[in-house]
């Protein structure tokens, strides 16, 4: 089979290289699938550059999420069992993790509703108990992430800010749905929440980006408001000062989705149920900006990693 291969960590378009080699062996409880469809998401990067809080042995195949096709015909969704990752003609899923994919969307949109979507569900609704007529801040909200985050927040029932960087991706936020967009170049994004929420502040605010997105977001919470810690795209980990969540009475939530399958793996079962029904409504679907050939992933990873892409980019083997 093909494979995109990382034999030296370093960055994405540096160390991934195309190559010819053996289709993975299943072990115990595993499944070899045809990868039908494998999006890129900003851990690949990690992974190639050996950043990522998991490091597979060397050589290894990047992709962290898939649509694949099992050999007696169904079509699944999950996490591939690395070093045989998603951006391959085939991978390993592990069958008790593996999900079906939703009838209502395509290989591309089926691999999407995984990690963002997952993500999402959780922190909003697990960690931050989002409540109808809220007000939800969703940093990045036209990304992979962020979007899903701003589907998820309308279909819970509450109002959206999504917060973008330039003009092209306010236009993509506000087709999602977003009540009101916010330019990080242009915009003031604390005096503009607070205008929108008549000076209450956003009560759960999702951040995948941290660094100066974390601080305005500490400046603009509501009274008993939730941020949640969903990862750092910027680069940049913020410590956040206790001493002001404390005063302005305010929960920072720390959210590692990965850890649910260890913990509680019926919960993922639960949510993956209630994306498909989501789904089958129309009520949610994942935003795949850009289907790539398998030749084109390592470059999609790089646009990825630069912020230059909207929703997901999907490779498709």
């Amino acid at each position: 089979m093909r494979a995109w291969q990382v034999a030296e960590t370093g960055e994405p378009e540096q160390v991934m290289r195309l190559v010819e080699t053996e289709r993975p062996e299943p072990g115990q409880g595993q499944l070899l699938v045809e990868v039908l469809a494998a999006n890129v998401n900003f851990p690949d990067a990690l992974l190639c550059r050996g950043q990522y809080q998991i490091r597979p042995p060397l050589p290894f195949t990047p992709g962290v999420e898939l649509c694949g096709r099992t050999e007696d015909g169904r079509r699944l969704i999950g996490t591939p069992v690395l070093p045989h990752g998603g951006f391959a003609e085939y991978a390993l899923l592990e069958e008790a993790a593996s999900l079906p994919a939703p009838d209502a969307l395509d290989d591309a949109e089926a691999a999407a509703l995984h990690i963002g979507y997952q993500t999402g569900w959780f922190g909003l609704h697990r960690r931050a108990r989002l409540q109808p007529g809220e007000t939800l801040l969703v940093h990045a909200a036209a990304g992979g992430v962020g979007s899903a985050a701003v589907q998820l927040g309308k279909a819970a029932g509450a109002s959206v800010i999504g917060v973008v960087g330039g003009p092209e991706k306010a236009e993509v936020a506000r087709a999602l749905g977003c009540d009101l967009v916010l330019d990080r170049h242009a915009d003031d994004i604390i005096a503009g929440v607070k205008e929108f929420t008549g000076g209450r502040g956003a009560d759960v605010v999702y951040d995948p980006v941290g660094g100066d997105a974390y601080a305005k977001s500490a400046k603009c919470v509501a009274f008993e408001g939730r941020i949640i810690v969903v990862g750092f795209t910027s680069g940049s980990i913020p410590a956040p000062a206790l001493n002001h969540a404390m005063v302005k009475n305010y929960a920072i939530l720390g959210l590692h989705w990965g850890l649910y399958a260890t913990y509680a793996p019926s919960a993922i079962a639960e949510c993956h149920r209630e994306l498909t029904r989501l789904a089958a409504e129309g009520t949610i679907k994942p935003l795949v900006s850009e289907r790539v050939s398998l030749e084109g992933a390592a470059s999609a990873v790089r646009r990825v990693v630069e912020g230059r892409s909207t929703g997901r980019i999907c490779v498709l083997p």
